[in-house]
């Protein structure tokens, strides 16, 4: 049985991950290519935990959701009920809404990136994206987009998203060697910007 592939959106909050890849799905199933979609944090305690520390919840700081976010991402990979390793290695791809890469933006903005790398080492040895795609957005266009959610999160000040794409490049570039990044440009019809993601599966799966 051939392995499926594992396929990473990540880019600022507002950039349009959850509508590319709900296009994305459909593309896949067209294409007959059995799929499971994720997002982290997850649904699991620690992602519950993660999530608590995001909206405020939990009163902590930045070095503590990291190494919540590490741990969700382990249990992710490996536990029993819907690990990512496992379903990958029984042929069915992967679609996950976020990965390392968020770790290194987002908490990298108020602590060593190379803390974060290395924090993340087992899990980019146990499962390496064979695609991470970044959707690219300015901050002011994903402040706009932000203002119709209500309540925002820790991270979701324009000015901090600022940051945060300054650190989704700056990790990119440390990393060049070691992961397949692609940068997709968002455009204005979310259609548009799934025609130049389609490219980057196509290319992934041979089609």
């Amino acid at each position: 049985m051939n392995k499926g592939k594992f396929i990473v959106f990540e880019g600022i909050d507002g950039s349009g991950k959850s509508t590319q890849i709900k296009l994305l799905s459909q593309y896949l199933k067209e294409k007959n290519v059995p799929f499971y979609i994720t997002r982290e944090p997850t649904d699991s305690p620690f992602g519950a935990l993660a999530h608590q520390c995001m909206t405020g919840r939990i009163d902590t700081d930045d070095k503590t959701i990291a190494s919540v976010c590490v741990a969700d991402r382990i249990d992710h990979i490996f536990n029993k009920t819907n690990g990512l390793l496992e379903k990958i290695n029984n042929g069915v791809t992967v679609i996950s809404d976020r990965y390392y890469f968020s770790n290194y933006a987002y908490q990298g903005v108020y602590m060593p990136l190379e803390w974060l790398i290395e924090a993340n080492k087992f899990s980019a040895e146990a499962l390496k994206p064979d695609v991470n795609i970044y959707i690219d957005v300015e901050a002011k266009v994903s402040a706009k987009r932000l203002q119709s959610r209500g309540d925002k999160e820790r991270y979701e000040e324009e000015n901090t998203m600022f940051h945060i794409r300054e650190k989704y490049f700056e990790a990119f570039d440390r990393l060049k060697d070691a992961e397949n990044v692609r940068v997709v440009q968002s455009q204005k019809e979310p259609m548009q910007t799934q025609m130049l993601i389609r490219e980057v599966i196509d290319e992934l799966f041979k089609f």
